[in-house]
């Protein structure tokens, strides 16, 4: 009897061992936590406007206490993103051989797979439609976000991308998989970005999560499945990290580089401009030294041109030009008449008309 009972327990215990191993392959990574009955619905609530730029937002999601037995809504918020280039995976429940799993959210270069739950503003159930990143900046899609565009100015509008993100879901169900459960199968895109490097939920997340479980007016047993506390406006704060290793996301390294090649850059250039006065100043000086002599000498040699060589009247009217060399010109002038016998040569005709009268005179009387 007591063999039976023995052998009885060691196959249930490999029977548990084997189902568990099996439901973590088919949930896939990141299973947490299961639970044997579903979550609630999802409620409909309003997005928070998102107050500044570079925020993500993650929606509410409903997580499970082991120690109370029941669901607790953790309530949506806008978070910045911990690195350039960071989208928001959101967590989901999965339904697997009878049983619900968690599967955590996460960062990453891209939206991965979330079960094809539709939780709104940007997340239809197949990837992401709310914004994208575009040099290091969040562009926000306000056909599906609201956001202060008075603050924020990078935003557009595409309601095609929204469209085909949709996966239906009328009846709000909170599970992929199983009976009355959400039936998505993963797009080669959401395998592929779910094989990426991850970051965990920041620590911030962690604590807005344990700070709803603290109040047990989010647990289903105490509002019905309708959370008073539906979405935070006040984000959460800032936790940097660094891009996953071996990311593929081109964001993430191009916005960490920027800034860090930018001040490395800026220093050459503020010494480049700091030499290439010293050397203006240096060439200038020896530039004018030489042309503050060269009009010197020229006055001197005018001068010296002028005063030994009266008969040189040529050479004047070349300075005549300029303001000194004109009164230097009249200054020779009254010299000139002096100097010459013009005046003597006048009364030259004088001594000939005396000699004609005279003889005139003589034969009159005759």
């Amino acid at each position: 009897m007591r063999l039976y009972r023995t052998v009885r327990l060691l196959l249930l215990a490999l029977l548990v061992f084997v189902s568990g191993a099996c439901l973590h392959a088919q949930f896939g990574i990141g299973l947490s936590i299961t639970v044997n009955f579903a979550p609630p619905v999802l409620p409909v609530y309003v997005q928070p406007v998102c107050p500044q730029p570079n925020l993500m937002w993650t929606p509410g999601y409903w997580a499970y206490s082991s120690d109370d037995g029941d669901y607790y809504w953790v309530p949506g918020a806008w978070v910045p993103a911990p690195y350039f280039g960071a989208l928001w995976t959101p967590p989901y429940w999965g339904w697997s051989n009878g049983v619900y799993g968690f599967h955590d959210g996460y960062w990453g270069a891209h939206v991965g797979y979330y079960g094809g739950v539709n939780y709104g503003f940007g997340f239809g159930g197949v990837g992401f439609a709310g914004g994208e990143w575009r040099g290091g900046v969040f562009a926000y899609n306000t056909a599906v976000t609201q956001v202060n565009v008075t603050v924020i100015h990078t935003t557009y509008v595409n309601q095609t991308i929204v469209q085909q993100g949709i996966v239906a879901n009328p009846n709000h169900v909170a599970f992929a998989g199983g009976p009355g459960g959400i039936q998505h199968n993963p797009t080669p895109e959401e395998q592929a970005a779910t094989k990426e490097p991850h970051v965990a939920p920041t620590k911030f997340q962690t604590q807005h999560a344990a700070t709803a479980k603290a109040d047990k007016t989010s647990f289903a047993k105490a509002n019905g499945g309708k959370p008073k506390t539906l979405a935070v406006a006040k984000p959460l704060p800032e936790e940097k990290h660094a891009a996953p290793a071996g990311s593929s996301a081109a964001p993430k390294t191009a916005a960490k580089t920027e800034p860090t090649a930018a001040p490395k850059t800026a220093t050459p250039p503020a010494s480049h401009p700091s030499a290439a006065p010293k050397t203006e100043e240096k060439a200038p000086p020896k530039s004018t030294t030489p042309p503050a002599s060269h009009p010197a000498t020229t006055p001197k040699a005018e001068p010296k041109t002028t005063s030994p060589t009266e008969p040189k009247p040529a050479t004047e009217p070349k300075p005549a030009g300029h303001a000194t060399p004109a009164p230097k010109a009249a200054a020779p002038p009254p010299s000139h008449p002096a100097a010459t016998p013009k005046p003597a040569q006048k009364p030259a005709p004088k001594p000939a008309p005396k000699p004609a009268p005279k003889p005139e005179e003589k034969d009159k009387p005759e």
